[in-house]
């Protein structure tokens, strides 16, 4: 984390955030953002098995 960023700082730019976004909002941006990273980690770890699907559905 940058040096410039410190308590205060931090704290004010998360009440700007809330206030831009609202919190329902943010809650859905971060749950949308955890499934993301959850498929891209499952597709990583799967990728053999994704290649072995692909090959059945062109036969």
């Amino acid at each position: 984390m940058p040096q410039w960023i410190r308590g205060p700082e931090l704290i004010i730019i998360l009440v700007i955030v809330v206030l831009l976004f609202g919190v329902g909002r943010l809650s859905r941006i971060g749950s949308e953002l955890g499934q993301g990273i959850r498929e891209f980690r499952k597709e990583l770890k799967g990728d053999d098995e994704g290649s072995e699907i692909q090959t059945e559905d062109e036969d």
